[in-house]
């Protein structure tokens, strides 16, 4: 009985969201318009999904980004401004969870930003504060390959997974001020999502106005995820395709529809 309420939950919360995700799209795309913050969006999403452990089941696209201390963590510096810049849309929509919500706005910001439509599914349950998950579980740009495999793994994710979402780089800068590394793009076009951070990545001399990490370089390492890389700066298609299952399947994490 008990599995038979929560189920009747989930599904009061789909329906709910379903009946107004329109007006909650139109929504974010007047807030892109305003203030271009795409990057900060798929970074909140990302970052809130990519705590999950497949091992255990916890963290995942819960919201539990959203409490202190794991809005503190160093690896989410800054992205309290997007908490905030979404909050006066998420209060007239009480309905819809927070969990949906961010991952909403991540899809949202990659479709605005030029990028493919993702699908997108309601009935995520928010996280108690309690539930945040202790630091160390999202990727440090400073390291390689094998971390990478740690962190991804962790999550179910796959080789080919790591080297597609890190398109997804294409969008934004690091931030001197939040992470350590110089304010500059991955591409030259920072606000649109296309495949440029590939092709960028594989060019022998690096733009020393665009920024390049030991994470990027890490793709480069082997050659079946370079080859990735190469497939991905040939057809934009290709990479949108990868991209769209990844990112769904990211945003879902742990989670049953």
């Amino acid at each position: 009985r008990l599995w038979g309420e929560v189920g009747k939950k989930r599904e009061s919360a789909r329906m709910a969201g379903e009946k107004v995700e329109g007006e909650i799209r139109k929504r974010l795309n007047a807030l892109f318009e305003e203030v271009p913050c795409m990057p900060l969006m798929v970074r909140l999403a990302w970052h809130d999904a990519g705590t999950y452990s497949a091992k255990d089941g916890t963290g995942g696209p819960n919201a539990s980004v959203r409490f202190a201390p794991e809005i503190d963590h160093g690896c989410n510096s800054g992205l309290a401004k997007g908490v905030e810049l979404l909050q006066p849309i998420k209060d007239d929509f009480p309905d819809v969870s927070y969990a949906d919500f961010y991952q909403l706005a991540g899809v949202q910001a990659v479709e605005f930003a030029g990028g493919p439509k993702i699908p997108f599914r309601f009935g995520r349950k928010d996280a108690a504060s309690a539930q945040c998950t202790k630091e160390g579980r999202l990727p440090d740009a400073n390291k390689r390959m094998d971390h990478l495999r740690d962190v991804f793994y962790r999550m179910g994710m796959s080789d080919k997974e790591i080297v597609v979402l890190s398109g997804a780089h294409t969008l934004g800068r690091p931030h001197k001020e939040r992470s350590g590394f110089d304010d500059k793009p991955w591409t030259n076009s920072p606000l649109k999502f296309d495949n440029s951070y590939f092709v960028e990545l594989l060019k022998p001399e690096a733009d020393e106005k665009l920024a390049r990490l030991a994470s990027d370089l890490a793709l480069l390492d082997e050659a079946e995820t370079k080859a990735l890389c190469e497939s991905y700066a040939k057809d934009q298609d290709l990479f949108f395709a990868d991209y769209t299952a990844a990112h769904q399947k990211l945003s879902e994490l742990g989670n049953s529809f």
